[in-house]
Parts: structure tokens; C-alpha cells; sequence
């Protein structure tokens, strides 16, 4: 989201607590904090607390307005000499989930999280009254943006690549010798399931719904839940196949090859949905999350009320599956990165009357790898 915004606004200052990417934006300027200075960078969870005094702590201004991307607590961010009518523009993500959130984040079940929460609740709504501006990047997190902040919010969905996803054909055709020697090994027709190895995107269910329907399984990505979810494949009663660490063009090409895509996470947004779609995928997901704002139920996809019932599965599954795959890439351009360059710039329309952000006026602020 943060890269978006920097390509959006090009002559805007850039600042972040750390970046893991060296030379991240070539030609561009960004500020770190003294967090990346210290070995807090390497250790996100400890870094946390020192996340709030950083954010507010001082740093050059002058700034007309500034444009934030916050998920826990960039959009407490000030600057020194802001004019009286200074504008804080804020996008997000989610209010921090370990303090407005805990059973959704485990960093929020620890006692110091839970001693300091009601002060950082009490903070954290206070800072939101400074906002010019809220933007929230789906319906789903706009509520939860109410309930937290006490404030109303805007919906901008954050932007995906499917302008990039459609441009290229089949993606097959950019694979490496060794990629495609595993694409074309893969059992077809297949379910698809793809997303970081950790338990709450509940890739356990994509198998769920492989057996269900009788279908092979594949399992895409990395994280630290890969021993579990081999074990649960190798006890399927279907065979799944584990595709460690993809990379994009084999994950676009698994897109475009599998029967449906099934997502079984609650997501703020859920970027890989949108993904499978723009590469003609039809979309098994649940009525929850942003999921049931960007999949078209019957048309792009079926979304399902829960995962607990085999034959609620299978059904959804095999209708999926017969979806017609050009309405799904024609839907999926609503999301592209065109898209949300026009309505990010218009939101912040009263910030420039020139629709242009000049490098002494403004502010780029948020959070990267964290």
C-alpha cells in the first residue's frame, strides 16, 4: 500500500520506522526512525511499544498535509511547524489489532499488552480526532474504525495487480524449465489454496473442501505452519501437493490453471481473492470479511456462511467451478492499481488544487515490514 502511495504522489517526503528493502523507492528520499538503527528492526513484536513515542516524536515539517498508511500506529505521526489548517490524511488497514482486537492478533494476549491496553485505547482515539480524513480499505474495517475510533470512514479498497496478472496471456509461457516441469506434474482439476503458512488463514479448510469434492489439493506459499499443514496432507483422503514459496509468475500461473481458488480466512481485504479472479479463477469464500465485498456470490465466486459442512463444500466447490471465468477477470479490474490512484487522488483532492503534491508541501508516513 505504502509503494502505491509513493508512486501516487510523487514529490511527497517519505518516512517509515524501517525498511528491509535497500534502496526501496531509486531517486526518492525516505526517512527512517531510530528504530532502524537498533535490532528492534529484526524483532517486529518488541518493537511495538516503542512504536507509539516514535511515531510522535519530533521530526522536521513545514508540511501542508501528509498522506498516512497505518495497521497499528503510523497515523499518530506529527510534525514540527505544521501550519494551523495542516491535514492528516489517513488510510487504514486495521486499528491496531492487538489493542482494539486481541482474540484476532496473539500479540494482544500477552499481560503487558493487556496491562497497557486501556491507555493505548484511550491514546489511540485520541490521536484519530486529529485526522483530517479516514479512509478504511473495505467495509469491514470501516466498522471496526467506528467501534474503535469513534470515527467514520471512507472506503478505498487497496490496489491489486491485475493489470499486471492480465497483461501477460498465460503465464505457463514465463515460467521457468524447473516451474513448469511442476505445474504440469500438478493433478488436474484442482482446488487452490494460497497464502502465508500460519494457522488463522485456515489452509487446513482448502483440503477440507478438496476432500469434500473429491478434487487434488494445492497449497501455496511459506511461513512457520508448513510442518502442520504437511501433515494434514498426508492424511487427505485427496492428494495435496505443497508448492513451497512461489514465485509470482508460478503463482499467477497456478491461478489461471486451478479449478477454483478457496479462501477460507476472515480478511480486512484479502488481496489473493482478488488475484485468482483477475486471472479468471472463480472464488470459494466466506460471507465474512472482505471477501464478501470483492467476490460476487454466484457470479465470480460462492460464498458460504462457514466451513463446517462437507456437503455445503462440495456444492460450493462444483458451482464455483462452473462459474463463467471472463466475468471473473472483468470484476477484478475494479480493484486494479489505476483504480485506486484516481480515487486516492481524489480523496485528497482538497490537498492539491493542482491534483499534484509539491516536495515542500507534503508528507508520505507509514508502516513497511511490519
Amino acid at each position: 500500500m505504502f509503494d502505491a502511495m509513493v508512486e501516487a504522489f510523487p514529490g511527497a517526503d517519505l518516512l517509515c520506522l524501517w525498511s528491509d528493502v535497500e534502496d526501496r523507492y531509486p531517486g526518492r528520499e525516505l526517512t527512517e526512525t531510530w528504530l532502524a538503527r537498533t535490532p528492534l528492526r529484526r524483532r517486529k513484536a518488541l518493537a511495538l511499544p516503542a512504536m507509539v513515542p516514535t511515531w510522535r516524536g519530533r521530526r522536521p515539517g513545514g508540511y501542508d498535509w501528509a498522506l498516512v498508511s497505518t495497521h497499528l500506529f503510523a497515523h499518530h505521526v506529527s510534525f514540527d511547524a505544521s501550519p494551523a489548517d495542516f491535514r492528516k490524511y489517513v488510510y487504514v488497514h486495521s486499528p491496531a489489532r492487538y489493542v482494539w482486537d486481541p482474540e484476532l492478533d496473539t500479540r494482544g494476549a500477552g499481560v503487558l499488552p493487556r496491562t497497557v491496553g486501556p491507555a493505548l485505547r484511550a491514546l489511540d482515539r485520541r490521536r484519530a480526532r486529529e485526522h483530517h480524513a479516514v479512509a478504511a480499505n473495505s467495509a469491514f474495517v470501516r466498522e471496526r474504525v467506528r467501534r474503535a475510533w469513534g470515527r467514520d470512514a471512507d472506503v478505498i479498497h487497496p490496489p491489486v495487480e491485475v493489470e499486471r496478472i492480465q497483461a501477460a496471456g498465460a503465464w505457463r509461457d514465463r515460467l521457468s524449465p524447473a516451474e513448469r516441469a511442476r505445474l504440469d506434474a500438478l493433478p488436474r482439476p484442482f482446488v487452490l489454496g494460497a497464502s502465508r503458512f500460519v494457522p488463522y488463514k485456515r489452509l487446513d479448510l482448502v483440503v477440507a473442501a478438496g476432500e469434500a469434492a473429491g478434487l487434488p489439493v494445492v497449497l501455496a506459499g511459506k511461513g512457520p505452519g508448513r510442518a502442520e499443514l504437511a501433515a494434514r496432507a498426508a492424511e487427505a483422503s485427496v492428494p495435496v501437493t505443497v508448492v513451497d514459496a512461489p514465485s509470482d509468475a508460478m503463482l499467477y500461473a497456478l491461478y489461471q490453471e486451478a479449478a477454483v481458488f478457496v479462501f477460507p480466512a476472515v480478511e480486512d481485504f484479502g488481496i489473493m481473492p482478488v488475484e485468482a479472479m483477475a486471472a479468471g479463477t472463480p472464488v470459494v469464500g466466506l460471507r465474512e470479511g472482505g471477501t464478501s465485498e470483492t467476490v460476487l456470490d454466484g457470479t465470480t465466486g460462492v460464498l458460504l456462511e462457514s466451513f463446517a459442512s462437507a456437503a455445503s463444500l462440495a456444492a460450493a466447490v462444483t458451482a464455483a467451478a462452473d462459474l463463467d471465468r471472463a466475468a471473473c477477470r472483468e470484476h477484478a479490474q475494479r480493484f486494479g492499481r489505476r483504480t485506486f490512484d484516481d480515487r486516492i487522488r481524489t480523496w485528497t483532492g482538497a490537498a492539491s488544487t493542482a491534483g499534484e503534491v509539491a516536495r515542500s508541501s507534503a508528507a508520505a508516513s507509514g508502516e513497511l515490514d511490519v
